[in-house]
């Protein structure tokens, strides 16, 4: 049963109880309206509490419903709170652990409420591109004031019961035993004669209304100009304010409907059930035993491995940090402690924690240093020699069952395993920089890492923070394979017509964070010039423009030299077109005998966005991803690819993968048209009318 009903001296207590969170699935929505009739037609009872088991009172929608028909069956919550408001005896809701969403739009709709301290309460709905559907933007105004109702629900952010004790929203914030605090306070209420308290009833009480409104409005009007919700949320309260509860009530709901079948909120959701399905994988189950990670090492201290060195200390591990040289070591170690007294500055973290998390590191030239540790990281320089001596050196030294990570971003990490005497114990890390900062951590899995090793690092991911995704052995895994396509792409552009800032601002107009020609200033060209050499070697057959590599032979490797595709003024980060490069490009486009041409916008934007689908697509047909969401979280957390697009398979999705596969056979007609090789589960999906995602 989702809903359990006991009586306790005179008192009906209507108990959720649908773990995990007790979401609000069609059997519980069922359970609390047949509870709350049962309690009316019990003379014994002259008031009713509505409470959660387990940790928490009620974490919203049941997501496991989601597009199904259960979700919209009736009762709705709509109808739910409608039986609460309309109940003869008062109903006293018991808020503890958290209450989200529509478990918060449940609480509203009862007579009084009381929290645990330390209940978070939120309404969050925004952040999955909707507004609260069953009445939050009009209640939570006039129980916290129309100021905090609209910071919280413009946001989604949570806030602690307590911070709100001296509004409606609370009659009474408790320590020690809630279910007691209910059964007192309900108890009281049923002495009374009715008509009971409603929220719908109450003024939204402000002294400058339209002020406040138009203040939120302009707060979002640069952060959120990408996604409708907020301003929705804003639209359903000021509705609420203007017109009175009713309107405000049915235009909420016209809202939330425009909403639901938006494309943002459909990218936005996406993204929701995308980094839960990641964190899946499908022949390892949940219950895995994991291997115990209490001492981390992290070998190479540069900017990659102090990086992920903080990463780990900031979610409390200590790390030995090694290089091979204490200058190299120093120079580590003052990035990061420069890093930390930048955050300190910006007020983001105390000195005391700073201080705290330094201490969680220990530096040392030794490999000897490394023999206690449960997890091995290696930063090194990304050559599969270098790597070679240090992992034979790692496998001489670690303890048995350690975990041995290497932080490639390109190379073969069965090679890589093959260099040790344990594979099974072998695992790829790929952090993107700065490792600190960056959500995605690339889950590499070689062809005999064990499942209690995959286990062990989704697990760990997840403790520092991190959207782990699993790929597996391929150059340049999911989401460098997949740029290095859009890197061709944007090479032949620049000599077929376009210019680099022609191409970054196109690419950032359609919501990138970052082009591709600025990417690899910040990155470093060199990087990307020592891959290239690696690949001109491996496979041979493969095309490339020569461009990026005589920028290189010229020395710009971009910021780090005060010029890459763009100039630099010393100091600063600002990319200034480079009339340098300018003339290179078109010198080149002259020797090479091309004919340059206009490129529009939209042809820069098709064959970035499109190189990395078509891409996309033969990591699926290979089994390097194990789905399409996989792909378009990686693109999302580690790529700059813009939210409100989804990632680059959903995106595909929407527009049409047939639309998808005509631009790509135009594109393949022309010129450099030979690096396009379409894949063949896209043209099988478009022929089938089938989508990437579901």
């Amino acid at each position: 049963m989702a809903v359990d009903y006991t009586t306790h001296d005179g008192v009906a207590v209507i108990t959720l109880n649908n773990p995990p969170v007790n979401g609000l699935g069609h059997s519980t929505r069922a359970g609390i309206v047949d509870a709350l009739e049962r309690a009316q037609q019990d003379p014994a009872l002259i008031a009713i509490v509505l409470t959660g088991a387990g940790k928490v009172f009620c974490g919203g929608a049941d997501i496991t419903e989601f597009n199904t028909p259960k979700a919209t069956q009736e009762p709705m919550l709509g109808a739910v709170i409608h039986a609460l408001e309309r109940s003869a005896k008062p109903v006293v809701a018991a808020l503890h652990g958290v209450a989200l969403g529509g478990g918060l739009e449940l609480a509203l709709g009862a007579h009084y409420r009381i929290a645990a301290r330390g209940t978070q309460i939120a309404l969050p709905e925004v952040k999955l591109g909707i507004l609260p559907g069953a009445g939050g933007t009009q209640r939570l105004p006039r129980a916290v004031g129309l100021q905090t109702a609209l910071e919280m629900i413009v946001s989604g952010k949570p806030a602690m019961a307590e911070t709100l004790a001296n509004t409606a929203l609370f009659d009474k914030v408790v320590d020690g035993d809630l279910l007691a605090a209910a059964l007192a306070f309900a108890r009281e209420a049923g002495a009374r004669p009715g008509p009971y308290p409603k929220l719908r009833e109450r003024a939204i009480d402000h002294p400058d209304a339209a002020a406040c409104i138009e203040s939120a409005r302009e707060q979002i009007a640069q952060t959120a100009k990408h996604f409708p919700a907020p301003h929705k949320c804003i639209d359903a309260i000021e509705a609420g304010v203007v017109h009175g509860f009713d309107r405000g009530l049915a235009f909420e709901r016209e809202c939330f409907v425009a909403l639901v079948q938006s494309p943002e909120s459909r990218a936005l959701r996406h993204a929701f059930f995308g980094e839960r399905a990641a964190s899946k994988i499908a022949d390892v189950p949940s219950d895995t035993a994991t291997r115990t990670i209490a001492q981390v090492a992290v070998i190479g201290a540069g900017t990659m491995g102090g990086g992920i060195a903080m990463s780990f200390v900031n979610a409390g591990l200590p790390v030995t940090l090694i290089d091979t040289s204490e200058a190299a070591l120093e120079r580590g170690l003052a990035t990061i402690r420069k890093n930390y007294d930048t955050t300190v500055k910006k007020g983001r973290l105390s000195q005391q924690a700073a201080d705290e998390r330094l201490a969680r590191i220990s530096a040392s030239t030794s490999y000897d240093s490394l023999t206690h540790a449960d997890l091995i990281v290696e930063a090194v320089f990304e050559d599969l020699d270098v790597k070679e001596q240090v992992f034979r050196r790692i496998d001489q030294l670690a303890k048995p069952g350690a975990i041995l990570a290497s932080n490639t971003s390109t190379l073969d990490l069965n090679r890589i395993a093959a260099f040790t005497q344990r594979p099974q114990d072998v695992v790829g890390l790929h952090f993107f920089s700065p490792a600190n900062v960056m959500k995605l951590l690339e889950v590499v899995r070689g062809a005999q890492t064990a499942k209690d090793v995959l286990a062990t690092v989704m697990k760990l991911a997840k403790k520092i923070g991190k959207t782990a995704v699993v790929a597996g052995v391929c150059d340049g895994f999911i989401g460098n394979r997949m740029i290095e396509q859009t890197i061709r792409q944007s090479l032949f552009m620049i000599e077929e017509g376009a210019l680099p800032a022609q191409v970054d601002r196109a690419i950032e107009a359609f919501g990138f964070a970052m082009g591709p020609f600025r990417m690899s200033d910040l990155a470093g060209n060199d990087i990307g010039w020592a891959i290239r050499k690696r690949r001109y070697r491996e496979h041979p057959a493969q095309r490339y423009s020569t461009l990026a590599d005589r920028l290189c032979e010229l020395g710009r490797f971009g910021q780090k030299t005060g010029g890459g595709w763009y100039d630099y003024k010393a100091g600063e980060r600002s990319a200034m077109p480079s009339q340098l490069v300018d003339d290179m490009i078109v010198a080149h486009a002259r020797q090479a005998g091309i004919v340059r041409r206009e490129l529009t916008d939209n042809e820069i934007v098709e064959r970035l966005v499109f190189a990395l689908v078509n891409e996309g697509a033969k990591i699926l047909d290979e089994g390097i991803a194990a789905r399409a969401s996989d792909i378009d979280m990686v693109y999302l957390t580690g790529y700059g690819f813009p939210p409100w697009r989804g990632g680059p398979m959903l995106y595909a999705d929407m527009l049409g993968l047939a639309e998808v596969e005509r631009a790509i056979r135009r594109y393949a007609a022309q010129p450099n048209g030979d690096a396009w090789e379409i894949a063949p589960g896209l043209v099988a999906r478009a022929a089938q009318d089938r989508r990437f995602n579901g």
